[in-house]
């Protein structure tokens, strides 16, 4: 199954599976090679993962025919392991799962997105909260109280029982878009009936045909509603974790504190790095009630009085902190490595001894003149000179009156001596 490379050491081949032009794939395949793997990527044109010198070879991506892009890669590559590294993708690599369970008789691919994944009978609960809040109940996990919500009675009922402030949620979405704080009875009417109505053709289209964001589009055709629990609001702070996980066992994590956000229901852009014994326990438990494989994600609220952690849900997918390496049994493509070879998992340094890091370039193009980009770690891989320039081309072209020379200045002097 694997080749050695040059220098004896075992080289397994990881394929990036990304529907949608973003950062985190791209940082991710720099650390997957740092630890041996060779790495090839299926996305669309200009994705950032043509910017940079680590992945060994790309497939083209085409949004209209997912299935078909996924499975032709998957021939011409032979991976070893395959990774999503979006919400969407792990939709398609679940729905492919299934088809390919029924009309392949080899099973080659089942057995390798079994082997990338975990256990097919977990792919549920990454889009039905309420399944995974019920499931970390019986696990005896910290939760928000929640209710499924199928009519305006519901809503009267949880007013009156569990009051308001609350959280509504629809089953299915990601980013934000599915999320609604809610303060009164009326305001939960409104944000339920806009929640479980299918997405706008609009919308729909502005995203599959600008964003090449397919998640919207077919249920918008299919008039698809949506499944919407509430939850209690929980004064806190958002908090987040990643895992490499391997036939139900984590071997790797990061915690983290959530300091800044792209925007309100966006990704993260500064986090600081923590212990919290909630965060490792839902991790571990989840992983290994539902046999989880590969890399994952799981989303909190630590609760400001406490502390204590509040799972509210899960990201079946590489997140955008899985490149960071923070230590001993915190660098998450170690942990994977060492998994897939058979060999212990390599001791790594802490890629800094500071706390809080600035994700590059995340929190630099929401404000390139945030205090984080100097106090914090700026986490920017200056080995990748062109990645880097695609990054300032984009700053470039959202403020349009900034050139790349300022803005190249500007980034300069945050870069560590």
């Amino acid at each position: 199954m694997f080749k050695k490379g040059p220098t004896g050491r075992i080289n397994p081949t990881v394929l990036l599976i990304s529907t949608s032009p973003s950062f985190s794939p791209a940082r991710l395949s720099m650390a997957l090679k740092k630890q041996g793997f060779e790495t090839e990527a299926v996305c669309p044109a200009q994705h950032t993962l043509r910017k940079i010198s680590t992945v060994r070879k790309i497939y083209p991506y085409n949004c209209w025919t997912p299935f078909r892009s996924v499975t032709q890669a998957i021939a011409a590559a032979k991976p070893s392991v395959v990774i999503p590294c979006d919400d969407w993708a792990a939709s398609v690599l679940h729905e492919l799962y299934l088809r390919e369970s029924r009309t392949n008789s080899e099973a080659q691919i089942p057995g390798l997105l079994e082997r990338s994944l975990g256990a097919p009978t977990a792919f549920r609960f990454a889009y039905d909260r309420t399944a995974l809040l019920e499931l970390a109940m019986q696990e005896g996990l910290r939760v928000p109280e929640f209710r499924v919500v199928r009519s305006r009675e519901d809503l009267n009922t949880w007013g009156s029982e569990a009051g308001f402030p609350a959280v509504l949620k629809a089953n299915g979405t990601s980013g934000g878009d599915g999320v609604r704080i809610v303060r009164t009875l009326d305001e939960a009417g409104r944000a339920f009936r806009t929640l479980e109505a299918p997405p706008l053709l609009a919308k729909a289209l502005k995203r599959a045909l600008i964003d090449k964001d397919m998640a919207l589009l077919w249920p918008s055709l299919r008039r698809q509603r949506y499944a919407v629990n509430i939850q209690s609001f929980i004064e806190g702070q958002d908090a987040t974790s990643a895992v490499a996980c391997w036939r139900g066992e984590v071997l790797a994590s990061l915690h983290f504190r959530v300091l800044n956000k792209q925007d309100a229901g966006g990704p993260s852009t500064v986090l600081r790095s923590i212990e919290n014994a909630d965060m490792s326990a839902t991790a571990e438990k989840i992983t290994r009630r539902l046999n989880l494989s590969g890399l994952y994600g799981f989303d909190f609220i630590l609760e400001s009085e406490t502390e204590k952690g509040y799972l509210i849900e899960m990201n079946p997918r590489a997140t955008q902190v899985c490149h960071l390496a923070l230590g001993r049994g915190h660098d998450l493509p170690a942990a994977l490595y060492a998994a897939l070879t058979g060999e212990e998992i390599a001791v790594t340094s802490r890629v800094t001894d500071k706390e809080t890091i600035a994700l590059f370039p995340q929190e630099w193009l929401k404000n390139p003149a945030s205090s984080y980009l100097s106090t914090a770690y700026h986490d920017v891989p200056w080995e990748e000179p062109e990645f880097v320039l695609a990054c300032l081309k984009r700053r470039q072209n959202q403020t349009g009156w900034y050139s790349i020379q300022k803005w190249s200045h500007a980034l300069s002097k945050t870069q560590r001596s």
